[in-house]
């Protein structure tokens, strides 16, 4: 079962919400709220009104409360359920997966040209089919942002509740909560794949510390850099034609991105101010001296550090970096967390 704290795991972070406000325009006000509501699960301000919701829900909303009967309604959500279009064998795969369901149910989002998300979903159960079909109905053609604007509330206003078992209820709520999560999803991939978009390499500050921004996750340039790549991982290939000025920090960001798949990713450039230091005067017989690249700070978020100590992390980034070490890489500062204690770190600023 996907328990509260894991669904906040997806929008909670400051960084995350501001990407996701910068690519799908989301207005102030909604960003605020969508904060609230992700960081406390289910729990939220005040209830949410029908006229709130996306107009593809209210219409089934309102359907279901102009009918009192219990059974009719029961009958209703089994219409919906013949309805619904085959999902091909193909999505029927544990990452569709609905959890903590008593039937298999599985979901599948698709964000098209227009901005808008698309549903699919199948059940093994009629009537688990007709409660995953509901949500594909009233949740498709809704942009991301009025996706996650809805609050889990929006269940009891179907009045459901006293037709289904608690277990069913359940199961919806997860149905719900996972259609929320594979939403970020979404968007966490629309900005990689705009981030990686070839751009021009920026040119190292000498004047203040230089950030890779945290939801891009990807190198910059990764098609125009490959040359460069090999030579600065320090394995002997010829020196590179590449015109990048920052190699080993795009060095790392490729790294950390291939082995750690981070959910978020913040590399700070602070050679500038340690560029009359001991160490660093040493580093200059490496390419990292040779760009200017000897100190970084290094802040990731990844869902591969899950039960390893802090210790563990570090090791492993210093690890995964050697070939940088041996170039003339001087300093590392890394702060590693989990999604759980990205979390925490962002509730108590």
């Amino acid at each position: 079962m996907i328990s509260h704290r894991h669904f906040g795991l997806y929008g909670v972070t400051s960084s995350s919400v501001r990407v996701f406000r910068r690519v799908f325009a989301i207005p102030s006000s909604t960003n605020r709220m969508m904060r609230r509501q992700l960081s406390r699960g289910v729990s939220t301000c005040r209830a949410q009104k029908a006229s709130e919701f996306p107009p593809s829900l209210q219409k089934i909303v309102g359907a279901f409360q102009m009918v009192p009967d219990p059974m009719a309604r029961y009958k209703q959500l089994l219409f919906f359920a013949s309805k619904l279009a085959p999902m091909p064998a193909e999505d029927h795969i544990p990452e569709n997966k609905v959890e903590g369901c008593v039937s298999q149910v599985w979901v599948v989002p698709e964000l098209r040209p227009d901005g808008k998300v698309y549903w699919r979903a199948d059940s093994d159960s009629q009537l688990t089919k007709g409660l995953a079909a509901l949500l594909v109905t009233g949740l498709s053609s809704c942009t991301p942002a009025e996706i996650l604007s809805v609050q889990p509330t929006f269940i009891e206003l179907l009045g459901l509740k006293q037709s289904l078992t608690p277990s069913r209820n359940n199961g919806f709520l997860n149905m719900f909560r996972l259609m929320q999560r594979k939403t970020l999803e979404l968007v966490a991939a629309s900005v990689r794949t705009e981030s990686a978009a070839p751009a021009a390499p920026a040119a190292a500050s000498s004047a203040a510390p230089s950030a890779v921004p945290a939801a891009v996750a990807e190198p910059q340039s990764a098609a125009a850099n490959t040359a460069e790549s090999s030579s600065s991982n320090g394995n002997g290939a010829a020196p590179s034609t590449s015109t990048s000025s920052t190699p080993v920090q795009d060095a790392m960001q490729r790294k950390l991105v291939e082995t750690l798949r981070p959910l978020a990713l913040n590399i700070w450039n602070d050679s500038a101010q340690h560029a009359g230091h001991a160490g660093a005067m040493a580093a200059r017989h490496g390419k990292a001296g040779e760009s200017g690249e000897t100190h970084f700070r290094v802040e990731v978020v990844s869902e591969a550090f899950e039960g390893m100590t802090q210790v563990k992390r570090q090791r492993m980034i210093y690890q995964l970096l050697e070939e940088e070490f041996a170039m003339g890489l001087h300093a590392l500062s890394l702060i590693t967390r989990t999604p759980a204690e990205a979390q925490a770190a962002a509730l108590q600023r």
